[in-house]
């Protein structure tokens, strides 16, 4: 009995530090990330963020239907859509570096690299690797929503199961 108590006990304080975890790390990320941006910046944000789906979206049916040309043409120009290479001021770009997390432009840097990859392939008619590199692309977005945008996609929340303890 008195190991049932201390296991609960111990589970309920790791569940705790979690739970403070967890919320320490939303207010950093709140505190240093898209929230801290100006709102000027932060509309340039959502602004690419569309242009990305609407991308992402178009090479679907550019897909399907053999455009290897449609898909090299959209890949570009998603490579080329940095926000960091836009026409920033530069008080906006250091706005930019020291509002956002370093993983954050990471993860960017990696999505543009795989837009990079993708219109190579396409360009070379590769189905299978124009597949391989459009997936990894959608978890990329995923995984930088998932980190950064949680608040905007719940449905994308990992789902935590409660450990059954006897």
């Amino acid at each position: 009995m008195k190991k049932l108590i201390c296991i609960t006990l111990l589970s309920s304080l790791s569940a705790i530090s979690y739970a403070e975890d967890a919320k320490q790390a939303h207010e950093q990320t709140k505190a240093s990330g898209v929230e801290a941006l100006s709102p000027e910046l932060r509309n340039l944000l959502t602004q690419e963020m569309k242009a990305l789906q609407d991308g992402m979206m178009s090479i679907i049916p550019a897909y399907v239907s053999g455009n290897w040309h449609e898909i090299e043409a959209t890949a570009g120009k998603i490579k080329n859509s940095y926000l960091l290479k836009q026409n920033l001021t530069e008080n906006q770009i250091k706005e930019l570096h020291s509002s956002l997390p370093p993983e954050f432009i990471e993860k960017d840097k990696k999505f543009h690299y795989l837009a990079g990859m993708l219109e190579h392939v396409a360009h070379n008619k590769k189905p299978e690797l124009i597949n391989f590199y459009f997936s990894e692309m959608t978890e990329a977005c995923a995984g930088c929503h998932v980190k950064f945008a949680i608040h905007k996609f719940p449905g994308l929340k990992p789902v935590t199961k409660d450990k059954h303890i006897h």
